[in-house]
């Protein structure tokens, strides 16, 4: 592991801060910070181009390049522990890494990969879930592997692989993740029938013809108008009431109206 990990460059920082930060990633470097072992945590930055790569490729331990330091950090080697994305969360804006010794027991988060086409999925319809990618285990810095393999061949319809059946490299390695956690599982998709179910109800009722609707109000109102419902008012016997013989109307009860008198 000490002659195969990647060496990756870093230089002090010497100020601190969001503001800087950005300064830095405009730059074209990744803001970092080296912790562990005893000593003083240390802010770094790393060329992001090689830093990113590196660590998308799935490289989690890295022999420090830190030259004209007299930090105790040079020719360390150091573990990815966390990594900070951007708002999108798809692009790495920080990174730390702690101090570690080859032969000491570090937790690590390692990644799945799948081996072999599973015979369930020869099954119409049927399809492979990966509900856990990734496994958390317990191993020496000098064994951590970059990925451990999962064989899924033997795999059919309804059957599942669990945490706790994943063979791990070693025998001194320890499974963290809860062994009950599904890694692989195969499945039938079932068809939607209450989909279907209402795409032909939808059919048999035919298309609704557009318009169609207002025209019908427009003329149920119509025909209300012509016969009143219940009745209208009718008018009192005899006739419409006659106006006043010269066709002035009469006063109110208690008394005519005297004329004016004559100048």
């Amino acid at each position: 592991m000490h002659e195969k990990a990647p060496v990756l460059k870093a230089d002090l920082r010497s100020r601190l801060g969001t503001r800087y930060a950005r300064r830095d990633r405009a730059q074209g470097l990744l803001p970092g910070v080296i912790y562990g072992h005893g000593q003083e945590p240390v802010a770094v930055s790393f060329q992001a181009e090689q830093a990113v790569r590196l660590i998308e490729s799935g490289e989690k331990v890295f022999r420090l390049d830190m030259p004209g330091s007299a930090h105790a950090d040079e020719g360390q080697m150091i573990l990815v522990k966390d990594i900070q994305f951007d708002y999108l969360g798809d692009t790495i804006v920080h990174a730390d890494f702690a101090r570690v010794d080859l032969n000491e027991r570090v937790r690590s988060r390692v990644h799945l990969d799948f081996h072999g086409e599973a015979k369930g999925l020869k099954t119409a319809g049927a399809v492979m879930l990966h509900p856990t990618t990734e496994l958390d285990i317990e191993c020496r810095v000098v064994d951590l592997p970059d990925a451990v393999v999962v064989e899924v061949a033997e795999l059919d319809v309804d059957g599942v692989i669990t945490a706790a059946d994943v063979k791990l490299p070693l025998a001194d390695m320890r499974l963290l993740t809860d062994g009950h956690a599904v890694v692989a599982q195969i499945v039938v998709q079932k068809e939607e029938v209450a989909a279907e179910a209402t795409a032909v109800s939808a059919e048999a009722a035919g298309p609704e013809v557009i318009g169609e609707k207002e025209r019908a109000e427009k003329a149920a109102a119509k025909e209300g108008g012509a016969k009143p419902a219940g009745g209208a008012a009718k008018p009192a016997a005899g006739g419409a009431a006659k106006p006043a013989a010269g066709g002035a109307a009469k006063p109110a009860a208690g008394g005519a109206a005297k004329p004016a008198p004559k100048k």
